[in-house]
Parts: C-alpha cells; sequence; structure tokens
C-alpha cells in the first residue's frame, strides 16, 4: 500500500474499517477466493440502511458474483467487471459493465463516470455482467495467442519486424484491442499487469460456464492450457504476451521443405 499512502490514501487495517461510513466500496481483486474471503469481512458492517454499496469489479465467476450479492451486507452489491487496460482506465476510456439491482447502481451514479468512459447496465442478475466480461477476455486470450503465432512465423521467416508490425496493425483482421501488445510480442520483456496465470484463469472461468450450460468448447480448453504452460514455463508473473515463449522455446531446426497442406493428397489431417 506504501504507493498508494504517498499518493495521499490512509491505510485502514481491515476491510471492514475501510469501508465503515462510506457510501460505495470498490473492490478489485485477483480470483474468485480473493472476492469472498475479502466479502466476508466486511459483513461485520451489519445490514442496516447504513451499510455501503459494494461494487466488484474483479473478474470472478457468474455463480461468484451472486454469491457475493448474497454475502454483501444488505445485499446492496453491483458486479462492475471492467472492459480496458490499465492504461484505459487512467486515460478515461474504459467500459464497465454494471449488474445489480438498479437502485443500487443509481445510488452511485455520480461515481461511474468518474470510472468508465461507458457504462453498459446488464441487468439486475450480477451474473450478466461477469459473463459478457468473461465472453471479452476468452476472445482476447484466443486472440492474443494466434497473433503469438502469426508474430513468430513472421520472425522465423526474416520478415522486417517493422514492417511486420506496421502490416499486422492495419490488418482488419487483428483486433484493435491486441494493439498494444505488439511490441511486446516482437520484443518485449513480458512486463505487464495482466499475468499469463491470471489469463487462464479468465479462460478457465469462461470453460466452467460453458459446461455448466451443457457446452463443450474444445478451442477455449486449448487457449487455457497453452496460458497453463506459459505459467508453468517460469511466465506466470510475465504478462500474457509471454505466451509467444512456448512458440520460440519449441523452434525446431528448419527442414527446407514445406509440409504437405491440407487439401491436397495425402490428406493427413
Amino acid at each position: 500500500a506504501a504507493e498508494l499512502i504517498q499518493a495521499g490514501a490512509v491505510e485502514a487495517d481491515s476491510p471492514a474499517e475501510a469501508a465503515r461510513d462510506t457510501e460505495g466500496v470498490l473492490m478489485s481483486l485477483a480470483d474468485d477466493r480473493a472476492s469472498r474471503d475479502v466479502m466476508a469481512r466486511l459483513t461485520e458492517l451489519g445490514p442496516d440502511n447504513g451499510a455501503p454499496v459494494v461494487v466488484d469489479m474483479s473478474t470472478v465467476s457468474p455463480a461468484t458474483s451472486r454469491e457475493l450479492r448474497k454475502m454483501a451486507p444488505g445485499h446492496r452489491f453491483v458486479a462492475a467487471p471492467i472492459v480496458g487496460g490499465p492504461s484505459s482506465v487512467v486515460a478515461g476510456q474504459a467500459t464497465g459493465l454494471l449488474g445489480g439491482e438498479q437502485e443500487h447502481v443509481r445510488r452511485l451514479n455520480a461515481l461511474w463516470p468518474d470510472l468508465f468512459m461507458v457504462q453498459r447496465y446488464c441487468g439486475e442478475d450480477p451474473g450478466s455482467a461477469l459473463t459478457y466480461k468473461l465472453l471479452n477476455n476468452y476472445l482476447l486470450m484466443a486472440g492474443l495467442a494466434v497473433v503469438a503465432e502469426a508474430v513468430a512465423t513472421g520472425q522465423a521467416a526474416g520478415l522486417d519486424e517493422s514492417m511486420l508490425r506496421d502490416f499486422i496493425h492495419q490488418w482488419p483482421t487483428v483486433a484493435p484491442a491486441l494493439h498494444n501488445r505488439l511490441d511486446d510480442l516482437i520484443a518485449g520483456d513480458h512486463r505487464g499487469w495482466f499475468t499469463t496465470r491470471l489469463g487462464a484463469k479468465d479462460v478457465r472461468l469462461a470453460v466452467a460456464l460453458a459446461t455448466s450450460l451443457g457446452l463443450d468448447l474444445p478451442i477455449a480448453r486449448l487457449v487455457e492450457q497453452r496460458y497453463e504452460e506459459a505459467a508453468d514455463q517460469g511466465w506466470a508473473d510475465a504478462d500474457i504476451g509471454a505466451i509467444i515463449e512456448l512458440i520460440r522455446e519449441r523452434r525446431q531446426p528448419p527442414t527446407g521443405q514445406p509440409s504437405q497442406p491440407y487439401g491436397e493428397p495425402p490428406y493427413n489431417y
């Protein structure tokens, strides 16, 4: 907390102490367990009318978000996962996905414009906001895994890295949200804020959600596995762009012969 205190924040000894006599409490935590643990410590505030609205901005499962609402003092709870990275938040360009009872959302109407450029109300079920967030993060993780393969292949082919970067920026097939990680993929040290372990966690939550709905997502399971592999290979605290190192580390000596393309005999799929 040292950096925050230096910037003018006041440190509290417990979540309940920090939340006492406030209108709203914001939580932004690593995972489901952390959100549940902190919420459990807020329950001592009691359910009286003076209890704050607890806003959880963490990326957790929809089921956990619904559980948090039941745990919140007086059930005053809003899910508000963020779409956008830290730079977007600092620039005031992030989107907030709000889920919960409208009266609690309205109670903090003065707060939302300070946090988000766009606020999208996703309904009274806080789990809906988290479902949107998990789908967004799955698309991000899957897209980055594919772009990492494209970058590694381009580099191995000896393409000019500056031109490769420019092409990928211009190609409409690459989502704009991936552009800010191109430099890191090409020549970065993978310092960042969104670790491979957290990336795997978010995809795992998306897979679990689909499974609970009777769906199987084989590509998502593969994407999850790739980020887990990156974490296990020493990149657990590195940014999700470190997934490219799996490809680089396992590069084999070039054969000089292209593999048999699909669509031409023999059909070896």
